[in-house]
């Protein structure tokens, strides 16, 4: 299924993504699903994400406080996770475009500063951590 992967401090990008061990793999541990759109799309993040001390990534609004690590938003039929429609996967890539720091939350609301996010690296072109000067 083609998802929109949200990546804390990233542009969102699409991916391919079938089966539970890729979406596993995808937001680095067990999964999650919160529906907070009453359009049919969900948002499937790491259900362990806070204990593991994964960073901010964005706010959701309604009541859903924030999502920490990775995540990434599907479409849904009435029993399962699908593709996103185009138009879906544009509407939510505008949605978390900007990327999010945490400065505060009131109750279950974070208080954020929106910046401009770093560019998607694509999945197969994997982030490298900087050389050391002098290695």
């Amino acid at each position: 299924m083609n998802v929109l992967v949200v990546e804390p401090g990233m542009a969102p990008y699409e991916k391919e993504v079938n089966g539970l061990e890729e979406m596993q793999a995808t937001v680095g541990g067990l999964i999650t699903a919160s529906y907070p759109y009453e359009e049919p799309v969900a948002i499937v993040s790491n259900d362990e994400s806070i204990n593991m001390g994964m960073e901010f990534n964005r706010s959701i609004e309604g009541g859903y406080g924030g999502i920490f690590g990775p995540f990434f938003v599907c479409g849904l039929t009435e029993d399962s996770f699908c593709s996103l429609t185009p138009e879906q996967m544009e509407h939510f890539k505008k949605k978390f475009h900007q990327a999010e720091i945490l400065i505060a939350a009131k109750g279950n609301t974070p208080i954020t500063l929106k910046v401009d996010p770093c560019p998607a690296t694509p999945p197969e072109h994997p982030r490298r951590p900087p050389k050391t000067p002098g290695r």
